[in-house]
Parts: structure tokens; C-alpha cells; sequence
């Protein structure tokens, strides 16, 4: 058993012993007081049983982007039974729940998303998944290989947790199960589709918190945030470079759409190391896929190439498009050759309101501890979240999920089949949704 795995399962072996502990020490005084954070710790640790089982339930049985339907079923089931004001259906297999507080007040959103990736797991776990699925016609493995399982169970335990704390609550809590957040391209994701459908129409709510495990190499239980640009903006982009076809042995009968295509693949390399003002913000242009002919002797009429920008300046994702644009068209007319260029908005920058980042940084260290709350660095990784971050104020948190002790050079970030996430860190993220929740919805004191 290599290291990693031996971790693994020393962390699940030990995790029912140390929930109460590691819930009790982060007591600490804050907005609520020590009596307050005792008695959330105290539902908290009450709660992780469900947390860890609905955690290994989920991952068990995966479900790809907008298929979530027994995922949605089992979120829907729980948050009627705490009497919670229920929509389901959003944006397709979303669900809403409402918590009205007894007091009045603001409303505040925590959102969880719920897809799996089409990832075949290469972790030996007790709940290891074995689910497969069909993906853009291929049979494939599905994996919870972005911690989306943890963001939901979390996020029903929060409910769970703030539901019993209902009398005492001055406004209302917004529970937002989102499907579809690794999205398809030609497809609005599930942030987008949900606002579509309506999810602010009737509640919108002053503030929305998100939480999402792994990302960083940091601690089981750190937390990690930033104000202002924090996940970037994502852009797919698909060029047609059409040539004219002719046999291999006599190129110049014809036009060579693949000699342009790779001159374009290098051309494009030059918007960011030579064209983009970097000091202003990172920016990354890359082809993921170039495909082209089907013999080896036969140049073909046409090459197609896809990729993907990630920008966190407006100004610098529109001028990079036209630089993208202009680029790809040019080089192929200088070898006779034409390209279609097509550039689909994919998702927003994911920014945090910095006044707001601002206030909640005291819940984040109450919660986790001053040492174990970092100021991130932009992540060139993309959330559809930054959609609900352009309708109102929004803070996003990373919870770090890489077990203690074990070596940085061990770390496998998201979408990796051998992704690993630690269920220590799960009381951490329980306590912090409720924290951010409560602390912002508390009166101001003067």
C-alpha cells in the first residue's frame, strides 16, 4: 500500500474519534460569543455522522453535469423533512431551499454543486465509485473528482444545523444545490441556467457564500480566500482552418490546412508572451485538441482546433478575443488557407466583494483558526459561481483537503482520477457555512 493510501485510511479509520475534538477546539469567542459557538459546535458534531455518510453515499454514486437526478432527490427529501421551503427543478435538477429565520432580516445564500466529471476513480476506497456512464458518445468511468460529493453533504448539514437554530435566526437562509457547474461547451452552466430559470426572481438574497474542497495544496481544514478577482474567466474558442485538399506527394496542388493550423497553435502562444499588458493580470491561452485528416497520404480540406483563454481583467478577456481572432485569420491567409474563428463566453471571473471578503474574514478565523486562514493567489481555474457573483455581493472560500503530515509532492489537485480529499476537513467546512451564515445575518453592534 503506497503512503497516500496508507493516509487515506488512517484518516477514515480515525475520523468518528477526532469529529467532536477537532469541532470543540475551534470554539473560540466572535460575533456570537463563546455560548454561541459552543452551542453550534455542539450541532455540528452532532450532525457529522449524517455529513460523513451522505459524503461516501454521494461519491459512491456519482452523477455526471445535469443527470443529478438521485443527488437532487436525496438533497429535496432532506431539506422538506427540516421544513424548509422547497423548489426543485431549477435550472433543471437544482433545488432551493428556503430557511425563514424567526426574527426579520437580510437574506443570505450558501450554493453547493453536485455533478461528478467523466473520471474513472484510481483511489482504493471503501466507497470507491464503479459507476459508469456514456460521455460525448465514449462509455467512461464517473468520479466525484472535484469534491463536489463534500460540497453537498456540507451543505445539508449546514441546513440541518441552522434549521434547529430557526427561533433564533434574524432573516433567512438560501440553501442553493446547483447541478451542472463543470458545464459543456455550446451549454449555459448550471449557475447561469438556475439564475435563468428564476432562482433570485422571488428571494434575492443581500450576500451568497461558496465553498469548495481541494483547488490548493493546503491542510485538511485551512482555508483559503482573497477580495477582488480569485478564479478566473473562461472563454472556449474553436478555429476552422480550411484548406484544399490534394494527395500527400504533391503539397502544391493544393492548400495545407494542417501546416497552418500548427503555425496558428504558435502564433497564438504570442498574445500572452508578447501582446497582453501581464502586469495588469495573468492571462493563459491554450489549444487543448487539433484534429485533422484521416491518412497519411492525403492532406485534408480542413483542420479544427478548440481551446480555452482564462482572463481576470474585462478589458484584457476582450482584447485577447480580438488578438485570438485576428491571429488565427491572418496566418491562414498567408498560406492560403482561411479560418473560421468562433469565441463562446464560458463563465465570469469569480470575484470576491472585497468589502464583504473584508467583514468575513474575522468568522473565517474564528472558525478555523487566525494561522489556518491564507490569503490565495489568483487561480487561472474557473467557477460558474462568478455568475451569481455579478448579481450580488460574493464571497468564494476554498477548504483545504490534503492530508496533514503527508508531503506536498503527494498532492493531486481536482480532476485528477487520483483525487483524494480528507474527510477531517469536513467539520471545518459544516462550521464555516453556518458561521458565515449567521455572523452575517447578526445585527451590527454599534
Amino acid at each position: 500500500m503506497s503512503r497516500r493510501l496508507r493516509l487515506a485510511a488512517g484518516a477514515l479509520a480515525a475520523l468518528p474519534l477526532s469529529l467532536a475534538t477537532a469541532l470543540h477546539a475551534q470554539g473560540a469567542q466572535g460575533a456570537q460569543g463563546a455560548q454561541g459557538d459552543a452551542d453550534v459546535a455542539r450541532r455540528v458534531a452532532a450532525v457529522m455522522p449524517k455529513v460523513v455518510a451522505w459524503r461516501r453515499d454521494f461519491h459512491e454514486h456519482p452523477e455526471l453535469s445535469n443527470q443529478e437526478v438521485r443527488t437532487s432527490g436525496i438533497v429535496a427529501q432532506h431539506l422538506k423533512a427540516l421544513g424548509l421551503e422547497v423548489r426543485t427543478g431549477v435550472g433543471g435538477t437544482g433545488v432551493v431551499g428556503l430557511l425563514r429565520g424567526g426574527r426579520p432580516g437580510k437574506v443570505v445564500a450558501l450554493r453547493a454543486d453536485m455533478d461528478a466529471l467523466p473520471v474513472e476513480e484510481l483511489v482504493d476506497l471503501p466507497f470507491k465509485s464503479k459507476v459508469r456512464a456514456t460521455y460525448n458518445g465514449q462509455d467512461v468511468g464517473v468520479m466525484h473528482a472535484c469534491g463536489h460529493d463534500m460540497h453537498v453533504a456540507m451543505l445539508m448539514g449546514a441546513a440541518e444545523v441552522l434549521a434547529g437554530m430557526k427561533a433564533q435566526i434574524p432573516g433567512t437562509v438560501m440553501f442553493v444545490f446547483q447541478p451542472d457547474e463543470e458545464g459543456e461547451a455550446g451549454k449555459p452552466q448550471g449557475a447561469k441556467a438556475m439564475l435563468d430559470d428564476g432562482l433570485f426572481a422571488g428571494t434575492k438574497p443581500d450576500a451568497i457564500f461558496g465553498l469548495h474542497v481541494g483547488i490548493t495544496p493546503a491542510d485538511a481544514g485551512q482555508l483559503t480566500t482573497r477580495p477582488n478577482g480569485f478564479m478566473a474567466a473562461s472563454d472556449f474558442f474553436r478555429i476552422v482552418v480550411h484548406g484544399r485538399q490534394t494527395h500527400g506527394a504533391t503539397p502544391w496542388d493544393g492548400v495545407d490546412p494542417v501546416v497552418a493550423a500548427a503555425a496558428i497553435v504558435n502564433g497564438l502562444q504570442t498574445i500572452v508572451s508578447r501582446q497582453a499588458k501581464l502586469v495588469l493580470a495573468p492571462a493563459v491561452v491554450t489549444v487543448g485538441a487539433l484534429n485533422a485528416g484521416v491518412r497519411n497520404n492525403i492532406i485534408p480540406d480542413s483542420a479544427v482546433m478548440i481551446g480555452t483563454v482564462r482572463t481576470f481583467d474585462p478589458g484584457m478577456r476582450d482584447d485577447i478575443g480580438k488578438r485570438l481572432e485576428r491571429t488565427a485569420k491572418l496566418i491562414a491567409e498567408s498560406q492560403g488557407a482561411t479560418a473560421d474563428v468562433t469565441i463562446q463566453r464560458m463563465t465570469p471571473v469569480t470575484a470576491n466583494d472585497a468589502a464583504l471578503t473584508g467583514r468575513m474574514l474575522g468568522t473565517l478565523r474564528r472558525v478555523a483558526g487566525a494561522s489556518n486562514v491564507i490569503e490565495g493567489q489568483p487561480v487561472t481555474g474557473a467557477e460558474d459561481f462568478g455568475f451569481y457573483a455579478e448579481q450580488v455581493p460574493a464571497m468564494f472560500v476554498f477548504l483545504g483537503v490534503r492530508p496533514k503530515g503527508s508531503p506536498l509532492s503527494a498532492f493531486v489537485s481536482n480532476h485528477s482520477p487520483k483525487f483524494f480529499a480528507d474527510e477531517s476537513a469536513l467539520p471545518t467546512g459544516v462550521r464555516t457555512l453556518v458561521a458565515l451564515a449567521t455572523d452575517y445575518l447578526a445585527p451590527a453592534t454599534p
